[in-house]
């Protein structure tokens, strides 16, 4: 762990102390939409990485999450499976992915889709930590493209709606751990 935050800066982690949720939206080529988002939650990395990595119960606790199912396990890459939904309003949709995750305990979780609903579903999980605040920065950057019909600017909303109550409801379980 170290004194670098994924590029968060002193201002960044002070705002992520005082409770807020940071997210960033970039529109990358070929409409696939790029996301970052941090929180600050007030547990060890262990206790982060142990609701990060609890796969058979993500649907317990992460909203819009409506099943989750370690399919595999091979020392630290597993496949996962997923059942989620997607969208606002009418737009919502059911989608289901299946993704490869290569674990690095307790720092870095990388994911990519190998099967479902996603053209393009690939990011990671950070976990880190410095001598300057006591706790824990989880990071969530991701690049998402639909295998349905979905306009960049839609996506983005959604992914800006939808990241605050997945890293909050990460928070409120490591923070209970």
């Amino acid at each position: 762990m170290s004194e670098q935050h994924a590029g968060i800066d002193e201002t960044a982690i002070q705002r992520l102390q005082r409770g807020e949720t940071l997210i960033s939206l970039t529109h990358l080529p070929d409409d696939v939409v790029g996301v970052s988002s941090s929180i600050f939650i007030n547990a060890t990395p262990a206790m982060v990485w142990e609701s990060l990595t609890n796969y058979n119960n993500l649907s317990r606790y992460l909203p819009k999450v409506l099943s989750s199912n370690l399919i595999e396990r091979k020392s630290n890459e597993v496949i996962l499976d997923q059942t989620g939904k997607t969208g606002i309003f009418i737009f919502e949709k059911i989608v289901h992915f299946r993704l490869k995750i290569t674990e690095e305990p307790p720092k870095k979780i990388f994911f990519e889709q190998v099967e479902g609903d996603f053209e393009v579903y690939r990011g990671e999980w950070l976990l880190e930590t410095s001598r300057t605040i006591q706790g824990t920065i989880l990071s969530y950057n991701a690049e998402i493209k639909p295998h349905f019909f979905a306009p960049p600017i839609l996506v983005s909303f959604v992914q800006w709606q939808d990241l605050p109550g997945i890293l909050k409801a990460h928070k409120n379980r490591a923070e209970a751990v």
